[in-house]
């Protein structure tokens, strides 16, 4: 019979409770994982953010086959869609990073329970098979990773087949003729732009005036442009009325940006409007955990919950729902328990759009450092005039670098670029240590790279931009 008392017990395996059960392992705590299904990795391995961005590439590398090798002086005579070829590259990336979580587990000496879990008391674990059977655990410290779920539209319930998830949408067995996206943030953006470069013909219908929820306003303005150009409709201002899939297809009816009634038609709808916290079950009620108006679960500056020994952590809370900052959280909780010195700054938190070109962005925009009356600098430079971007065939976008009137410091950065996602860690680094913009400057920037946009972006700050 497996070991029922440990030091810390985590309920979910996505990333900040792997990662944050690795950590403590390391630290000396005697730690067990219970995760509900049969894989471990959680949404973000299984069926998020490793799924859609083995999509993402493959789609990319599919487009530039058809379209733009030629202009490298690669010809081919004929480009051909395999699908299921695809899907199974994707699948074995999943399967080969959830192997390794196991290997990890193993090799750290954690152990891992197959089950759904939830609190009996404030020391006390139940886990539940999925055959029924049920055992108790005992832990001195709990953390809750239980991450969240697609939010589901009372007017257009998921079926898994015409009104579909994220979760669908990574595993279409064809491509359809035409898809709708209601939701015009990451997740629909992604996969919207995963299924256009396949052949489908795809409309995003969001609620709001811009797409990417509170992202820097200009550069989401350019990737609009962008991905319209790249055969994706937009109908912003636009408020979903109703779904009917009870014929072969799909029909939306919405209310758009000039008030009037329409309609548009689909093979899928896909629902992207965000994710909520997954905390029904967890069997809070049973420890007196709290939570809050919307479900998620309440948390101090150390992650502690009003019960002193139980953490949580990532998308169970606020704060934005993404993979690297649960993962920050969950370091922190097993550095807390273990010695006090967890930490996590929400301040440098980077939050990116995997589409082409990416947009990935860090601190504040110039919308809420307006908002809040910060006197600030803006620096921006474009990719249109980069050695590598030219190189690379992809001059779309700009870096925009924002820094303190005063003191230089940099408040923010925003790029709207190629592999923004890579190059933004500059920026993160550089925020952490509390630099300047004139730092950023300064710094050697090997050439030619694309990270040099972000260099001239901060030469720009002061108005001294060299490349133009």
């Amino acid at each position: 019979m497996a070991e029922v008392n440990f030091d810390l017990i985590v309920i979910g395996s996505g990333p900040g409770g792997y990662i944050g059960a690795i950590r403590a392992a390391q630290l000396g705590l005697k730690t067990a994982v219970i995760e509900k299904d049969k894989t471990l990795g959680g949404t973000c391995l299984n069926v998020g953010c490793i799924p859609s961005k083995a999509l993402l590439e493959s789609s990319e590398h599919y487009v530039q086959a058809q379209h733009e090798l030629a202009d490298h002086g690669v010809k081919l005579s004929k480009v051909e869609l395999d699908l299921a070829t695809m899907l199974g590259r994707k699948e074995k990336i999943v399967k080969s990073l959830t192997d390794g979580i196991k290997y990890l587990f193993n090799k750290n000496k954690i152990t891992s329970f197959e089950g759904t879990g939830s609190l009996k008391s404030a020391t006390e674990v139940e886990v539940k098979s999925a055959t029924g059977e049920t055992q108790v655990l005992k832990a001195k410290y709990i953390m809750l990773a239980t991450g969240s779920v697609p939010i589901e539209l009372p007017f257009a319930k998921f079926d898994g087949k015409k009104i579909i998830s994220s979760t669908e949408a990574l595993s279409l067995k064809e491509v359809p003729k035409k898809m709708i996206v209601i939701g015009g943030g990451v997740i629909g953006l992604e996969l919207g732009s995963v299924w256009q470069r396949l052949g489908s013909q795809v409309t995003v219908i969001e609620a709001t005036s811009k797409l990417c929820g509170s992202m820097d306003a200009g550069l989401t303005k350019q990737l609009q442009k962008i991905l319209a150009k790249q055969g994706i409709e937009f109908l912003l201002d636009t408020k979903v009325q109703s779904v009917d899939a009870s014929s072969n297809q799909v029909k939306v009816s919405f209310e758009g940006a000039d008030k009037k009634a329409g309609e548009i038609i689909g093979d899928i709808c896909l629902v992207a409007v965000g994710r909520k916290a997954y905390s029904n079950g967890l069997g809070l009620e049973n420890a007196k955990v709290e939570k809050d108006e919307r479900g998620r679960i309440k948390v101090d500056a150390h992650l502690k919950t009003n019960i002193p020994n139980i953490y949580a952590i990532g998308d169970v809370i606020a704060g934005p729902m993404l993979a690297h900052k649960a993962e920050e959280e969950g370091v922190a909780v097993a550095e807390n328990i273990a010695n006090g010195g967890g930490h996590v700054n929400y301040e440098t938190v980077p939050g990116v759009v995997y589409t082409w070109p990416e947009l990935a962005s860090v601190g504040k925009t110039e919308e809420e450092l307006k908002t809040a009356g910060v006197a600030y600098k803006a620096g921006s430079f474009p990719f249109s005039a980069n050695g590598r971007a030219k190189a690379l065939g992809s001059t779309e976008g700009q870096v925009k670098v924002l820094a303190d009137a005063k003191s230089d410091r940099i408040l923010g950065v925003h790029i709207l670029g190629p592999r923004a996602s890579d190059i933004i860690s500059e920026a993160v680094i550089a925020m952490e240590f509390g630099g300047s913009s004139e730092d950023l400057a300064r710094s050697f920037h090997a050439h030619p790279t694309l990270s040099e946009v972000i260099r001239e972006a901060a030469l720009a700050v002061d108005k001294r931009a060299r490349e133009m």
